[in-house]
């Protein structure tokens, strides 16, 4: 689908600098912000994201919490 979008002329700079340092264009870079930035607003990405983020590592000892 195509669409239009109205985006500031410095962030299209730097948009267009960041598409030339990796040889993309800048609808790949757009796509690819797109597709991150709805990740990271779906209501169960945090889930996904932090799943078996402690397996096969030693717990610490104690609690975390100082000793009064």
């Amino acid at each position: 689908m195509r669409t239009l979008v109205d985006i500031p002329d410095d962030d299209i700079d730097k948009l267009d600098a960041l598409a030339a340092r990796g040889g993309r264009s800048r609808a790949a870079e757009i796509r690819e912000a797109v597709k991150a930035h709805l990740l990271r607003k779906s209501s169960q990405d945090w889930i996904a994201r932090g799943a078996g983020y402690w397996q096969g590592r030693e717990a610490p000892a104690g609690d975390g919490v100082p000793e009064a």
